[in-house]
């Protein structure tokens, strides 16, 4: 078969491997001329005007994400050289909160408990006894349950030293409007999931580096076509026995692996020259697509004097107190993670102010969280729609939009919040579905 991949980010990466691998031949057009999706680098200057490669958002990946990893290790990526593998840890500034020690589950998870630093013996049990009622009930709970609802009868502490910052890194959605039963799967899959799989894999190279760009090289030398700086136009529907078209470009089949946005302008330009028989399912799924919410990610970057190890915090990854006036819940120190000494990036997840005023906000909230006045913002980055509102009872579009298009991305329906795990495993299950249909 010959297949299109539009858009060149994690999920379409992911699925012209898979097609690739199944012995078909794959085009990727990405109207970008960087490759990564929400997930890339971005060329920026360090306050010297020395050139400065920074991501477009810090991204965490976690042990559990096996088929992220998988993939890397096929296109060539030297894991233990591009990550660094610590286990799961939520220190604030203070020295309270958890780390995890490098056991199996679950003694990693009732060990890292028992031993948080600034928790009460009481607030510990809690949390023990939750968890257990949790995995006693199969990580599941009622559909329209949320996050807050679900941890309701925790201490005041830990949902905010502890609940409230590991919902907004893994779903991108305040507590109380988080689903509950997406933050008990990742819960399942990360602590329970087997040896190592609740670790934080913090990238040391840039997310062009990590993955999409040795992706592009593995496809191009497997005779496989990447084209940057081509935006898809349009895309035409078959009638019975002829190829899709895009751009006047004939392919067996046709991989959405673009925003939900993007996705659904091209479907419903689509849908008014369809074949009758596609027109309804066409249109059901772009009302699907945007039909869904979206949430800010602001990630300030800022440059401080390190000290004498080039390092600025006493981790390379800190969790912070956050609030309406202090917005940012992580300080990642690029310093200890590659990057050059002294920089920062500090992630304000869930963000809603405009980008001064966030900006004006983080560098307040460093100085007085963690002591660091002399500060200078080298960037502020805001990925409008960085991930959907995972909300409960949310109604994601499906993989199957046409027979011959098939959509993928964090966005389409699964267990999963929107992480680059649930973009690659949606783009090889999509590439499968398409070349097995």
């Amino acid at each position: 078969m010959n297949i299109a991949i539009i858009g060149a980010g994690w999920a379409g990466m992911a699925a012209a491997i898979a097609a690739v691998q199944a012995g078909h031949q794959a085009t990727v057009f990405e109207a970008a001329r960087t490759l990564g999706g929400r997930a890339r680098t971005l060329d920026a200057m360090a306050p010297d005007g020395t050139p400065l490669p920074l991501d477009n958002g810090q991204h965490i990946l976690i042990g559990a994400y096996t088929e992220s990893l998988r993939l890397m290790r096929l296109v060539g990526v030297d894991i233990d050289a591009a990550l660094l593998r610590l286990p799961l840890v939520l220190r604030f500034p203070d020295g309270s909160g958890l780390r995890l020690p490098d056991l199996p589950p679950p003694w990693d998870a009732a060990l890292g408990i028992a031993r948080a630093r600034g928790w009460r013996w009481g607030e510990r049990l809690a949390l023990l006894r939750v968890a257990q009622a949790w995995q006693r009930a199969g990580f599941a709970c009622e559909p329209g349950e949320t996050v807050a609802g679900l941890c309701a009868q925790l201490p005041q502490r830990l949902l905010d030293g502890f609940i409230d910052p590991l919902c907004v890194a893994a779903l991108n959605t305040p507590a109380q409007e988080a689903c509950g039963q997406v933050f008990l799967r990742v819960l399942q899959d990360s602590l329970f999931s087997g040896p190592g799989g609740s670790n934080l894999l913090l990238p040391r190279v840039d997310l062009g580096a990590l993955f999409p760009e040795p992706a592009a090289r593995w496809l191009q030398g497997q005779g496989a076509s990447v084209r940057t700086g081509q935006r898809v136009q349009t895309l035409a529907a078959p009638a019975p026995g002829q190829p899709w078209q895009v751009d006047g470009e004939p392919f067996d089949a046709v991989l959405l692996a673009i925003p939900s946005t993007e996705a659904a302008r091209l479907v419903s330009q689509c849908a008014q020259s369809a074949p009758y028989a596609l027109t309804v399912q066409m249109c059901d799924w772009a009302a699907s697509a945007q039909a869904l919410r979206f949430e800010a990610i602001t990630t300030v970057y800022a440059q401080g004097s390190p000290h004498a190890d080039g390092s600025l915090l006493a981790e390379p990854m800190l969790a912070l107190p956050g609030s309406a006036e202090h917005p940012a819940q992580f300080a990642f120190d690029r310093g200890q993670l590659g990057g050059p000494p002294g920089l920062l990036a500090l992630v304000a997840s869930a963000s809603r102010d405009e980008r001064a005023q966030t900006e004006r906000k983080v560098l307040e909230q460093a100085r007085r969280q963690l002591g660091l006045a002399g500060l200078r913002a080298v960037q502020t980055v805001v990925e409008k729609r960085a991930t959907f509102a995972c909300t409960p009872g949310l109604q994601r579009p499906g993989a199957p939009i046409a027979p011959g298009l098939w959509a993928c991305g964090d966005y389409i329906a699964g267990p999963y919040p929107a992480t680059l795990e649930g973009a690659v495993r949606s783009g090889t299950a999509a590439a499968s579905a398409a070349t097995t249909a």
